[in-house]
């Protein structure tokens, strides 16, 4: 009995990941699809059928990794992280330029984004870092080297020009959080995140009297509590100091494309023909849907080609149109109890490396499918975040499979993990 529980594969995840590559297939097909009924099932010119290839070589992939010792991963962490620091590197001198960014290899008609393969990485290479002896993040020093592990592919991936993959790598503090990160800390992420928003809709003078108004209140409330009143005087002066950062942010910082698209989620009428546009028919497609949607195969938004991108980034289009709010909500379910079953997963396993790489999981795939779908609703602006297992694409297919694979892979066998 103990060494059959020793290798038990966790099938309800792997039921989980195969119906969403099926109904990712199905959408990616539908999208493509023509209503003249003359679009071939296995044609390369079509992204449903490069996408079956791109399937075909995820199961490739994951018999690869069951086929290495679980071991690897833990040993050769840090070789891994930097292996794939040194093709971030290579690539801003060596890579192809797609939509603004540098972020490909271009081999013959392959297509690589090393960016993508660096959230395996680093979330492996973090794990290695957090489960080491003695280490804890509640040590400033220890905290500094965790954040430098998803800070470089960070600050590489916003080199090339592709400030959405570079986002992703942020919710890894999460994974901080989960080991003993100070709670204070989300606060204050949450409350930064929130004070640029408002910067972004309200005159920058009427936040900063609010500030000092706020500041003055506080004054007046814990004027006999000294450790109040300099937490209230530096959180003023933070404050006062990302609010007048904003312009320099989006002036200085962000291209001009993403500027455009900052601020027509502020003002989605703003440029409805121009960098609007795609948000706008996004809404329309989903919209039209209605309770049921118009059928498979039957969207006319998608396939008339009024929304950009609609097998990639705007995927969720096609499920809204064709499947309405039904299909979508069921979809949206299946995600949320994938992301359950993968932190039961985590939460399971007696290997601290094993429970820090599965919230590192949970984390870049959650982000992903929220902003994915935020996106497409109109309330985050388009960063070119895919969804997983439902965009079109072999680089983000091949880094989730993985991901997710590799956490199944140590936690089939976590009780011999037990006896190293």
């Amino acid at each position: 009995m103990r060494s059959q529980n020793r290798y038990q594969l966790d099938t309800l995840s792997v039921v989980y990941f195969l119906s969403l590559v099926m109904l990712g297939w199905i959408n990616i097909y539908a999208a493509d699809y023509n209503l003249d009924g003359n679009t071939p099932f296995f044609d390369l010119n079509q992204s449903s059928t490069r996408q079956l290839i791109w399937i075909g070589a995820s199961f490739f992939l994951i018999a690869v990794i069951f086929i290495l010792d679980y071991r690897f991963y833990d040993s050769f962490g840090y070789v891994i992280w930097g292996v794939s620091v040194f093709f971030l590197l290579a690539v801003l001198f060596f890579g192809k330029e797609v939509a603004g960014s540098t972020s490909w290899f271009e081999i013959g008609f392959i297509k690589i984004q090393p960016s993508e393969f660096a959230k395996i990485a680093t979330a492996i290479g973090l794990a290695k870092y957090l489960s080491s002896q003695n280490v804890g993040v509640s040590y400033k020093y220890k905290l500094g080297i965790s954040a430098f592990l998803f800070s470089i592919p960070m600050g590489l991936i916003i080199m090339q020009g592709d400030l959405g993959t570079a986002m992703v790598f942020g919710s890894l503090i999460l994974v901080l959080f989960r080991e003993g990160l100070s709670a204070k800390l989300l606060f204050f992420s949450f409350y930064a995140v929130l004070l640029f928003l408002l910067t972004l809709l309200i005159d920058q003078w009427i936040l900063l009297f609010m500030v000092l108004a706020l500041f003055l209140i506080g004054l007046g409330l814990f004027i006999k509590n000294r450790k109040a009143l300099i937490f209230i005087f530096w959180l003023s002066i933070l404050s006062c100091g990302l609010i007048k950062s904003v312009d320099f942010v989006l002036n200085q910082v962000l291209k001009e494309h993403q500027q455009l698209r900052v601020m027509s989620l502020i003002n989605p009428n703003a440029d409805p023909l121009g960098i609007g546009w795609n948000v706008m028919q996004s809404k329309i497609a989903i919209g039209s849907g209605g309770f049921m949607g118009k059928g498979f195969l039957k969207g006319t938004q998608t396939k008339f080609d009024f929304v950009p991108a609609q097998t990639t980034d705007f995927i969720f289009c096609t499920v809204g149109e064709e499947q309405g709010w039904l299909g979508a909500t069921l979809i949206m379910i299946l995600f949320g109890a994938f992301f359950l079953r993968l932190l039961t997963i985590a939460e399971r396993q007696k290997s601290r490396f094993v429970r820090i790489y599965g919230y590192s999981v949970v984390s870049i795939m959650f982000f992903h499918f929220a902003i994915n779908i935020a996106m497409t609703i109109g309330l985050f602006p388009v960063i070119g975040i895919p969804l997983p297992f439902f965009s079109y694409g072999g680089s983000s297919l091949l880094t989730f499979t993985m991901l997710l694979f590799i956490l199944l892979k140590l936690d089939s066998q976590r009780m011999e993990q037990l006896e190293h």
